[in-house]
């Protein structure tokens, strides 16, 4: 039952995002200030207990496999780190965003591939191995380049304090996930039946999370619509199909395509969110309606990638996979 609700994740999204934009009240609470646990913000700190989650389905095994798909994993990687952020920075400088949006879709094109495209790896008939493998690489390669790459790709708009983004970075991403590995290497059976339903509860927090950007952002999204769609729907676009078109040039199999093509158009949007709402970021913004708009774009991302990769999912499960990279 928890895999089959956990595998619905776009129509929990879908959901959460229209209940959230004709009942902004329910989700407010989540960006409003009046939560701060541990001192942080509450979408700071629900963003770690995903990452702490998607560590305690990781062991040590799991970073062995690296070594074993080092090509495929390494041209994910590198694909995830230089499609999404360049059609990032072209799109906001073509479709001339406000510099608000603009720093919001270069941060979220900045970030690694999310949880959520394990699930849609699996329902594709992808490569699933890979796509955990890939997530895992990705996720962990971002505490430097996410920093990195925002800062010099949205230079153009703001000055990014690339140093503070690192420790948000490490703060929300990478202690977590140690804490969830770790967890999982010295306390097994605890952390087996936390599992279960820890991929059920990251769907769940980060549909609360897109909710409440949506909420909160209901009149800017409402302000600049047209062209924020547009943005972002772009910008998935060229992951998802770049990432496919890119790994068939390279000669890799279908699984392997599928996946790296879901890993590189499905971010993280959930740390694009949460990065963009810390007051640290927005401190950033001479204006402050600019810094408000920064979130928008990784709420609207949310929604899109999700509802993009559940459309390939659908598609290539009816399509056999016939050869695999791995066996060759």
């Amino acid at each position: 039952m928890i895999q089959r609700l956990t595998n619905l994740f776009a129509l929990w999204t879908v959901l959460g995002t229209a209940w959230a934009w004709f009942i902004p009240e329910h989700f407010l609470w989540v960006v409003d200030g009046r939560f701060r646990p541990l001192g942080q913000p509450l979408i700071s700190v629900m963003l770690g207990l995903i990452m702490l989650g998607m560590g305690l389905t990781l062991s040590f095994d799991d970073f062995k496999r690296i070594g074993r798909i080092p090509k495929c994993v390494a041209a994910g990687v590198i694909l995830q780190f230089t499609v999404m952020p360049l059609a990032g920075i072209a799109i906001a400088m073509l479709t001339n965003l406000e510099t608000g949006l603009a720093v919001g879709l270069i941060l979220v094109s900045c970030c690694p591939g999310g949880t959520a495209s394990n699930v849609v790896a699996y329902l594709a008939n992808a490569n699933l191995a890979l796509s955990v493998t890939m997530t895992m690489a990705s996720t962990l390669v971002a505490v430097v380049a996410t920093p990195l790459l925002t800062g010099w790709l949205a230079g153009k708009f703001v000055e990014i304090d690339q140093w503070n983004l690192f420790i948000n970075m490490v703060s929300i991403v990478l202690l977590p996930v140690i804490a969830g590995v770790l967890l999982n290497r010295y306390f097994p059976k605890a952390t087996e039946k936390i599992a279960i339903v820890s991929p059920l509860a990251s769907v769940i927090v980060i549909v609360l999370i897109v909710g409440a950007i949506i909420a909160n952002s209901k009149a800017l999204i409402e302000e600049h619509f047209g062209v924020l769609m547009l943005a972002v729907l772009l910008l998935h676009v060229f992951g998802f199909g770049l990432g496919y078109l890119i790994t068939k040039a390279l000669g890799f199999g279908i699984g392997e395509r599928r996946t790296i093509s879901i890993e590189v158009g499905m971010q993280n949007s959930g740390l694009g969110s949460s990065l963009a709402s810390t007051p640290a970021f927005a401190a950033q913004f001479a204006n402050p309606l600019q810094a408000a708009l920064a979130p928008v774009p990784s709420a609207i991302s949310a929604v899109y990638h999700v509802v993009i990769g559940s459309f390939l999912a659908a598609i290539w499960r009816r399509q056999p996979i016939q050869e695999s990279f791995d066996d060759r």
